[in-house]
């Protein structure tokens, strides 16, 4: 990190502070990782913390600053060495050890650095003028320096941001660097075909030959070569990370050459129309969603990806979704309160020589995600309350990242036109490299060599910093101090710019952008997407009290334009021209999209699933697919995550992500209540995602998946007349007729199920391009996969329902209508094993019924299900309530007796299926539900003329039992099933 230099680097000490734990955690966790993956080494690795100081300091400076800011004097040693010119460490530590030691690459955001460098100026120690951090790791095994190597980058560095060293690594500062104050232009005028083309190729543009050729024919027109910081603009504004081309594109269909005029004006926004909730205060207009809260405040949610930087950086990509996410919910004017994640990773014991060239190992990748999720969201204060993680082989070279964010805000305080006069206002972070081409780089497949290319893309968030923005944002609004505001997201200064004057005008002077470092170009410097940064739109009488209120929070101003009345975007640096655009032709030039789509009948020999992730025996009874359903990593426990974060600061939480008589089973979704609102009014959070199904019929899983979203928030309390949802559709190249005829069935669905449920979308977004291209040339695209984000209005959180059983005697209802399917069921994965028999698929557990090319599809019935649900459970008439879902009937029972740890009888003659047909197929629409004894025949006048079947009841004895025709099909303790959920067995 840069401070202010008043001498020449070589003028400068440098000294390193060495930090060894005395616990060494950090070392376990290494030597543990590394068992996973069969590297076994006799002693653990010690891991230590090293800063290295630049500055003219004392002795005793350099004493209080390790004492105060480097180490914990109980639990860690320090200490002090000043490194000679040119110093270069051993391979090989004092004690015999080792010694690789890792740091960042200049230029990547340092927030310990930037943390100490800060603490160090409020003690008032002058003169130190840099600050950089590293990791120093000593193994005691007789290691080779190939296997160092090996280690290294397998397991303790990303290429992409760090650089490490055999032995003591250097410290590396950044310095004073020249930049250009002049746009470069970039010959494209004359340019042909081929060299458009190649021009959007080494820029990374990801933009057409259409498109290029209309950027040409404008430039003609003007009579002049663009420059390059106006080609990027174009490209970022153009990209399909910002303006959703796909989703907007005239789409033809081969099969009857029927034409779609946009995806999301034809299904999504068109949904959302029909249905004209008047609770629905803003949809697809603004930085996030927003409905109705009460008769003070409004809630938003804001759902996003973040999943080609995860992949080539995971902490820093999966951080910043972060960061992002909640700076969306800021640019609507409310404040953040509750965050939540859907994580997507390859199997996590797939071995090295399997990956593809240039992929991180998916436990490499899962490892970071969380670590940069829970980074961001604890140090932020939020709450993480809602969540899925899934396992699967396609997600293997691409991991997918969702980030969401709820925010609160009083009704109609949130501004939206900038005004004539108005500053442009800059609060948050500084500028750097970092993120540089994020929106295009988003909108391209990657290859192996996209980790080294595109390196600058991924940024490091800083959630310190926004905290600050938070609290600013807050008491801004409240003094309506701006008249618009929106974050720098993907395209930085340039897209948040850019959108905000697209009605007006603007003047920017880019020499007033605060700088991390010297030395970028100005076409960087307005491209770059780093982080924890505002732009707001203020009235000049407006700045000194906008001013006063940054400076109590540390957060840093800045003063870089004005509105104007112009219909162009105009960027300055000093005296230079750089950008000079009409924004009708950037925010409506764009060539209209035209693609073609050909709807697959996906053949029934592809519905074949590998047994890839259990690894027990090949289950044989009723017994054994239970154990190994629980046990499978996209069903068992997520503890191990869930306790990374924290889901109740603020003391808002409700329902939390694990509940039960022993805090450890799976909430279907959270309740919250918003802190300083009156009355007992709260909101739930859900989640529907399914993958599975979407690779046997995309438009039934897109059915699915609105469905479970709405089950699940139903099943905790929440209003289904007062839900809304949210699509995010992450997909491989839409340029492939068969990959975007899976998208359209999976948009119809969507627009079909909103309609029967009466749930209006009020946001979404889609991350396409989600493919991977090896050294090997072969093309690996993700299952097409739809996650639905549900909001719902809980009238009274007093009434709120949890899964787990309450008391013996409680009897056990399925409501709903029950259709068993298996196809893309969780039952069929584990099973697998098929083989054709007379042209027909056989499975050797279930035989061969029509269940196993079946899908769950649209229950008629759902939304009066879930309508007496609900008021049932507001009469206090429902104890315990789950949805089915992955596992089928089988799995929900299981899992409400385990976090209840009190026993089941269940007995499934009734279901009109065989017993595995029963148990493990899965359906919409269906929830198990427990009732008092005292209250069945009230219970029962709530679903007159609806379908429900008693199924048994909850006894106290620890014992899971179910029959079928007066056979007891199997028994299992309940402690069996904790042992098999938790991963104990």
């Amino acid at each position: 990190m840069l401070s202010k230099q008043p001498k020449s680097r070589t003028q400068h000490d440098i000294f390193r502070i060495e930090v060894k734990s005395k616990l060494n955690y950090r070392g376990r966790a290494l030597h543990t990782q590394l068992q996973s993956v069969g590297i076994y080494l006799k002693e653990q690795p010690k891991v230590s913390r090293l800063f290295f100081l630049e500055g003219d300091l004392t002795q005793t400076q350099l004493d209080r600053i390790a004492e105060t800011f480097t180490s914990d004097p109980i639990t860690e040693t320090h200490k002090v060495m000043q490194l000679k010119a040119n110093e270069r460490g051993e391979i090989s530590g004092n004690n015999g050890s080792k010694v690789i030691e890792v740091a960042f690459k200049p230029g990547v955001t340092d927030n310990v650095a930037a943390e100490l460098l800060q603490g160090v100026k409020r003690l008032k120690i002058p003169n130190l003028y840099a600050v950089t951090t590293g990791i120093r790791y000593d193994f005691f095994d007789p290691l080779t320096d190939e296997e160092c190597h090996n280690i290294a980058n397998q397991f303790l560095v990303n290429n992409t941001i760090q650089r490490y060293s055999l032995g003591e690594i250097s410290p590396e500062f950044i310095h004073s660097a020249e930049g250009k104050s002049s746009a470069g232009t970039i010959p494209l005028i004359y340019a042909n075909s081929e060299e458009l083309i190649s021009i959007s190729k080494e820029r990374r543009l990801a933009l057409n030959q259409r498109e290029m050729e209309a950027i040409q024919e404008n430039y003609k027109r003007e009579g002049r070569e663009p420059t390059d910081a106006e080609l990027e603009t174009i490209a970022q504004t153009w990209s399909e990370h910002c303006v959703h081309k796909t989703f907007k594109a005239t789409i033809t269909l081969s099969e009857d050459r029927k034409e779609i005029n946009g995806l999301l004006k034809t299904y999504l926004q068109a949904a959302t129309q029909t249905i004209n909730a008047p609770w629905v205060r803003s949809a697809f207009v603004d930085n996030a969603g927003v409905i109705a809260f009460d008769d003070e405040y409004d809630i938003s949610f804001k759902v996003e990806t973040h999943n080609h930087p995860s992949a080539i950086e995971p902490f820093g990509g999966a951080n910043t979704g972060v960061g992002g996410v909640v700076r969306d919910v800021l640019g609507v004017s409310h404040r953040p309160i509750a965050n939540t994640n859907i994580l997507c990773f390859g199997p996590q014991e797939q071995s090295f020589e399997d990956l593809p060239s240039g992929v991180l190992h998916p436990s490499r990748i899962k490892k970071g995600v969380v670590k940069g999720i829970e980074d961001y969201g604890n140090k932020l204060g939020l709450p993480t309350v809602n969540g899925a993680v899934l396992y699967h082989y396609g997600y293997t070279s691409n991991p997918l990242v969702y980030c969401g964010c709820v925010g609160i805000g009083p009704i109609d305080s949130h501004p939206t036109e900038p005004q004539s006069g108005d500053l442009v206002i800059v609060i948050g972070g500084r500028t750097g490299r970092d993120g540089i081409r994020g929106a295009t780089f988003s909108s391209l497949s990657m290859d192996a060599q996209t980790g080294e290319v595109a390196g600058a893309s991924v940024q490091i968030g800083d959630p310190i910093t926004e905290k600050g923005l938070i609290e600013v944002v807050e008491q801004a609004r409240d003094k309506k101090l701006y008249s618009a505001i929106t974050d720098c997201g993907a395209g930085g200064l340039s897209s948040a710019v850019g959108e905000m004057s697209e009605s007006i005008g603007v003047i920017i002077d880019l020499a007033s952008v605060p700088l991390k470092y010297a030395g970028l170009d100005p076409w960087e410097i307005w491209l770059s997407e780093a982080q924890e940064r505002m732009v707001l739109a203020v009235p000049p009488k407006n700045l000194n009290a906008l001013q006063t209120i940054c400076d109590t929070y540390w957060v840093e101003l800045s003063v870089i334009g004005e509105f104007v009345e112009s219909g162009r975007l105009e960027v300055n640096f000093e005296e230079n021209r750089i950008v000079d655009l009409d924004n009708n032709f950037l925010h409506h030039g764009i060539p209209d999209s035209k693609l073609s789509a050909t709807i697959q009948n996906i053949p029934t020999d592809t519905l074949h699933h590998v047994n890839s992730f259990v690894t027990q025996a090949f289950p044989k009874t009723e017994k054994e697919l239970l154990m190994g359903l629980l046990a499978h990593p996209n069903i068992a426990s997520k503890e191990n995550i869930i306790r990374r974060y924290d889901h109740e600061v603020r003391g808002s939480t409700v329902i939390k992500p694990l509940i039960g008589i022993e805090h450890d089973g799976p909430s279907d979704a959270s309740v919250l209540k918003p802190a300083n609102t009156k009355g007992w009014k709260g909101f739930v959070l859900a989640n529907g995602i399914n993958p599975f199904i979407g690779e046997v019929d995309p438009y039934n899983m897109a059915i699915s998946v609105v469905d479970e979203a709405i089950r699940n928030a139903v099943a905790v309390g929440g209003d289904p007349t007062q839900t809304a949802i949210l699509d995010n559709f992450c997909w491989g190249d839409p340029t492939r007729p068969g990959i975007l005829g899976g998208l359209i069935k999976a948009a119809e669905g969507c627009h079909d199920a909103a309609i029967h449920y009466q749930t209006p979308f009020i946001s979404g977004k889609d991350s396409l391009n989600n493919e991977y291209i090896g050294n090997d040339g072969i093309r690996r695209a993700i299952p097409g996969t739809l996650l639905i984000s549900s909001l719902s209005i809980i009238p009274d959180i007093r009434h709120a329902v949890t899964m787990d059983l309450k008391s013996p005697g409680d009897q056990l209802y399925l409501i709903g209508e029950f259709q068993p399917a298996l196809a893309g069921s969780h039952a069929l994965l584990i099973t697998g094993g098929r083989q054709k028999k007379n042209n027909k698929w056989d499975n050797v557990f279930f035989g061969d019924p029509d269940e196993l090319t079946k899908t769950p599809g649209l229950s008629e019935l759902a939304p009066k299900i879930y309508q007496s649900l609900h008021k049932a459970i507001k009469k206090d008439l429902i104890k315990s309530a789950h949805d089915l879902s992955e596992g089928g009937l089988g799995v929900t029972a299981a899992e409400m007796s385990l976090a209840g740890r009190l026993g089941v009888s269940l007995d499934i003659t009734c279901l009109h299926s065989t017993g595995r047909i029963a148990l493990f197929a899965e359906t919409n629409g269906c929830l198990l539900v427990a009732v008092d004894q005292t209250k069945i025949t009230s219970f029962e006048n709530e679903f007159v003329d609806l379908p429900f079947i008693k199924l048994g009841e909850v006894i106290e004895q620890p014992e899971f039992s179910v029959r079928y025709n007066e056979d007891v099909i199997f028994n299992v303790s309940v402690m069996t099933l904790v042992a098999a959920f938790t991963g104990q067995r």
